[in-house]
């Protein structure tokens, strides 16, 4: 046999062409004819590889200009078929697509899942995107039989041989595969089809058995395949037994004693996660001994041998201390590696483009793996701050994908019919046209937002959106944030009923009790087109060929309510990718792989990116089918196969001259660990080498913190604007005396310059609102002049509540669960008003009011009180409904609630509408609720006894020195000047003010 080995440090591509070239390979092939190279076949694992062979042929100085045959292992039907002869035997069945399957599955999940035994298996019933996630699982467990040579006896097997072992969930599993096993290939035997996995080996064997009639005497390499496959395995012995045959092995440690080699084979020891344990799997199928492996290119590096070290099995960790590196030679075998710890995965994506970028400028090319695509767009997101594209070997999702994007929202908009969000998030979409200039539907969409919807709550569907815009133009919209014209009413309605046509296959699939996923498809295929007719969007080809084949499957797979669209979408496109294609300005010196693609890569600087342990290696998941044990007991790989395989790609890449390896401390919103890969390495080469690596890696995560640092941060200052004095107000309502004194600031910006805060879009009901309607309630109870003790007080106030939260239909869940509370609230409001009935001769309630002061100016305060009380004895008393907390009693005590003594003193003075002239006698708080404490009153607290008169002549006389102070000389309107202590919410205009700045600054944490 003719066995060879590439070690990680030798450059695996430029060591197979030198081989080739000088004849080591070829077991003596002549090589004098112009054409010799041309009848050499060199077979690798991806066609990244192949590319990369052809560069590296090209630039070899002996090359004359005719390359040699190079194929892909198990790629393309084309690249196969080449190896095949005309055999006399039957056409392969058509391959069924991973959709196809999918689909066909979930129908069988789902059945399942309605079972005595699917009902006893899951806690709740599986969700439509669940169910089709549990087929694309269960479909991966069919590759897996195929892939490994098991078949649905084996899993049947395993009922009978761990019948005591196995708990009843995995019993009723097992009994679920056998259905589920059996039926698919049936179902692929009738329609003349068959699982690629299947194919693909069926293919490996038919090459494996052409080989010896198609090559004969002429050379045949196969390079950098560790034979995880069996059939691969098969074809690789194959090609190592014929005369001119070699197989090239990638970084088989020829180190190995015979034990260490022989303990990779038996199960018990558990050393599927280890880099060298597919390696030794296939020289156990070659029959070979690790002494019959040759070492092509036979340059030692001390860095090749710390790294088998350090990854060397749990057992042999033992002798860590025998064979440590001194220090001269731990610098000599980590020269040129670096570790960059970042604090997060921005930190890490940020500091890996710069060293990127740093190496590019000094024209070497650059290579960054990863197995994490967020990761990888990060990355590839950061190196476009230096006008660097580069090329993501990976794709993105389609379900990510602009296309995907557009879809998604097209799904949230008709589940939640044409809410606020969801219509403008449609519309400020780029590639939303609906057949018009795409400036023209930004500028409708600014109009929908200012003239619709803000601080509006229309009624669900288009049809909700239209009656608003009748009420606008009719005159009956309060407050709208913008004016529309006749004209530009008419434009919207021609946008409205353009997307009404877009959206009809949708809304018309949510009127179905359960559909088939390809209507979805094809509903979501139209909606597409018409939303943007033409637009180039990123994904649309792939989505495109999604929806025609989903088209192609019609009524196949498991029916669903249409419900949680947005997470079927989601399981139906995985697995479909979509490449950077057309990026014309991309550099071929720089790329983004994966790990395969990587393997045998060899740049100037090579990055491994995102080694954090459940990343790189990736958890050890068997999936929700068969356990760990059931799959070894089925005669299949354990999950830890994988992170062996993830091992081997670390300990290749570790051979590269100069490389950075990478990692966060967190990871999303979660502390992070190291890959065990680094941790290992930094467990043999020690503490003060860790270090060190680090060291050269903070130069990165360093200028990676830099790069959007500032020299020196200057704070916000508290805003004092100081306008003329003309422009400030000459006129405040009650609650605005209250700003006055806090903060003035706020007065500024609502009446100077004029700007009035947006409601947030689609914003749901609030307790404010909540509050606003039971005031409006008890107020309409009072204008009626009901009598509270009457039998049929309770039954006019619901009555009321009922026509005064009609305008909530929108929410009619919860205007139906505010209306069942309010219930409770009115008997306690009737108690309330039955209990005071003997002291009250006229109630008043929503008092407008509006009381002219004389000032060094005109000044007027307005406002409205919630309720004015004449009481019997001639005084009044005012009453102030709260939602929610009264102010404290430390604040009435201090002044600094001026709301109800100023509205004493408007009553007094003749402010109030309907109220003559008198004293106020009391000011009383009512918390409104379903607590304990709903509808007691809480008493305005005064300050050493005094009455309420002179409580709210001292605060009218401090209310005036800030009115004249403030309104009336040239002085400044500072920010937060009494700031409310305990506050929750945000005030209107501190955002415009800067006040988290500021505030930290000062010291002040009360915001």
């Amino acid at each position: 046999m003719n066995l060879f080995t590439i070690a990680p440090h030798t450059p695996f591509l430029p060591c197979l062409v030198d081989a080739v070239m000088d004849g080591r390979l070829l077991s003596g092939w002549d090589r004098a004819g112009p054409f010799w190279l041309s009848d050499v076949t060199i077979i690798l694992p991806t066609r990244r590889a192949q590319d990369e062979l052809a560069e590296a042929f090209a630039r070899h100085p002996a090359f004359g200009g005719l390359l040699p045959d190079m194929r892909t292992f198990g790629g393309e039907v084309k690249d196969e078929e080449p190896f095949l002869p005309p055999f006399d035997t039957e056409p392969d069945p058509k391959p069924a697509s991973a959709l196809r399957r999918r689909l066909v599955l979930s129908e069988l999940v789902a059945a399942w899942a309605k079972t005595e035994e699917g009902r006893e298996a899951f806690s709740t019933p599986p969700t439509a995107a669940e169910i089709f996630s549990m087929a694309e699982s269960l479909g991966r467990l069919i590759d897996d039989l195929h892939i490994e040579e098991r078949s649905a006896a084996d899993i049947r097997a395993l009922g009978a041989e761990m019948a005591l072992e196995l708990g009843n969930y995995w019993q009723q599993t097992l009994k679920f595969l056998d259905i589920a096993l059996e039926a698919w290939p049936v179902m692929l035997a009738r329609l003349d089809m068959a699982d690629p996995a299947a194919l693909r080996r069926r293919r490996l064997d038919r090459q494996a058995k052409a080989a010896p009639f198609l090559f004969s005497d002429r050379p045949v390499i196969a390079a950098g395949s560790t034979g995880s496959i069996p059939a691969t395995a098969r074809l690789l012995k194959t090609i190592a037994g014929l005369l001119r045959g070699a197989v090239v092995l990638p970084g088989l440690d020829r180190t190995m004693s015979p034990a260490m080699l022989a303990s990779f084979t038996d199960p018990d020891n558990n050393p599927h996660g280890h880099p060298q344990y597919g390696l030794a799997q296939l020289l156990n199928s070659f029959g070979a001994e690790l002494g019959q492996v040759r070492e092509l290119c036979a340059a030692e590096h001390p860095r090749t041998r710390l790294i088998n070290l350090a990854l060397a099995p749990t057992g042999q960790t033992a002798l860590w201390p025998e064979q440590r590196f001194s220090p001269a030679s731990l610098d000599a075998a980590l020269d040129g590696v670096s570790i960059i710890r970042a604090r997060n995965e921005d930190e890490e994506a940020r500091a890996l483009a710069l060293a990127a970028r740093d190496a590019l400028d000094s024209d070497q090319c650059v290579g960054i793996v990863t197995p994490d695509s967020n990761l990888a767009r990060r990355i590839a997101a950061e190196l476009k701050r230096f006008d660097i594209v580069v090329d993501d070997a990976a794709g993105t999702p389609l379900y990510h994908a602009p296309a995907g994007r557009l879809a998604r929202q097209l799904l949230n908009l008709v589940q939640n019919n044409c809410a606020a969000v969801d219509l403008l998030a449609l519309l400020r979409n780029r590639a939303t046209t609906l057949g018009l200039a795409r400036g023209a539907v930004v500028a409708l969409a600014d109009d929908i937002d200012l003239g619709l919807l803000r601080g509006q709550r229309p009624a669900p569907g288009i049809a909700g959106i239209r009656a608003m815009l009748a009420a606008h133009l009719g005159g009956k919209l309060k407050y709208p944030a913008r004016t529309l014209s006749p004209q530009r009413g008419e434009e919207i309605a021609v946008l409205l009923a353009r997307l009404e046509t877009a959206l009809a296959p949708l809304f018309a699939l949510m009127a179905e009790r359960a559909l088939p996923a390809s209507a979805l498809a094809g509903a979501l295929g139209q909606a597409m087109a018409a939303v943007g007719p033409g637009t180039p969007l990123p994904g649309r080809p792939e989505f495109e060929a999604w929806v025609a084949d989903m088209q192609g499957l019609n009524g196949e797979g498991h029916r669903f309510a249409p419900r949680g669209l947005e997470d079927v979408l989601a399981a139906l496109m995985t697995g479909i990718e979509v490449r950077h294609a057309g990026l014309e300005e991309r550099r071929n010196d720089i790329a983004i792989w994966g790990q395969l693609e990587a393997r045998l890569m060899s740049p100037d600087v090579l990055i491994l990116g995102a080694l954090n342990e459940d990343k790189w290696p990736a958890t050890a998941d068997p999936g929700p089918w068969l356990s760990r044990g059931m799959r070894l007991a089925a005669g299949l790989e354990p999950p830890e196969r994988q992170q062996g395989l993830a091992a081997h790609d670390f300990a290749q890449a570790m051979g590269n001259g100069r490389i950075i390896l990478a990692y966060a401390e967190r990871v999303g919103s979660s502390p992070a660990l190291a890959s065990r890969l680094i941790q290992r390495l930094d467990a043999f080469v020690g503490e003060g080498m860790a270090a060190q690596l680090r060291a050269r890696g903070d130069v990165w995560t360093g200028q990676a913190r830099r790069l959007d640092a500032v020299p020196r941060v200057v704070p916000a200052r508290r805003p004092a604007p100081n306008p003329p004095i003309g422009e400030r107000p000459r006129k405040l309502s009650v609650t605005e005396i209250e700003t006055l004194m806090r903060s003035p600031y706020d007065l500024y910006a609502k009446h100077v310059l004029r700007l009035k805060p947006l409601d947030a879009l689609g914003e749901d009901p609030d307790a404010r609102e909540r509050g606003t309607i039971i005031h409006a309630i008890f107020a309409r109870f009072v204008f009626e002049e009901r009598d509270p003790a009457a039998p049929e007080a309770l039954t006019r106030l619901m009555e009321i509540a009922t026509e005064e939260f009609a305008g909530l239909e929108a929410i009619g869940e919860r205007r139906d669960i505010w209306l069942r509370r309010f219930a409770t609230a009115a008997e306690q409001f009737l108690d309330y008003e039955r209990g005071r009935s003997g002291l009250v001769e006229k109630r008043h309630a929503e008092i407008s009011g509006r009381w002219e002061l004389k000032l060094a100016e005109p000044f007027a305060i307005t406002g409205q009180a919630d309720r004015v009380d004449l009481l019997k004895n001639g005084t009044l008393e005012i009453l102030d409904f709260k939602t929610g907390s009264p102010p404290s009693s430390a604040s009435m005590k201090a002044f600094e609630a001026p709301q109800l003594p100023v509205e004493a003193m408007m009553a007094l003075n003749a402010g109030l509408k309907n109220i003559q002239p008198a004293d106020t006698s009391a000011l009383t708080y009512i918390k409104i609720g379903l607590g304990p404490d709903a509808f007691k009153p809480s008493a305005f607290a005064t300050a050493d006894g005094m009455s309420v008169m002179a409580v709210a002549e001292e605060v009218f006389r401090r209310v005036q020195l800030h009115i004249e102070h403030f309104l009336f000389h040239q002085t400044a309107l500072p920010a937060r000047l009494l700031p409310l202590k305990g506050q929750r919410f945000a005030g209107a205009y501190d955002h415009l003010a800067r006040v988290d700045e500021w505030t930290a600054v000062d010291g002040e944490d009360e915001a």
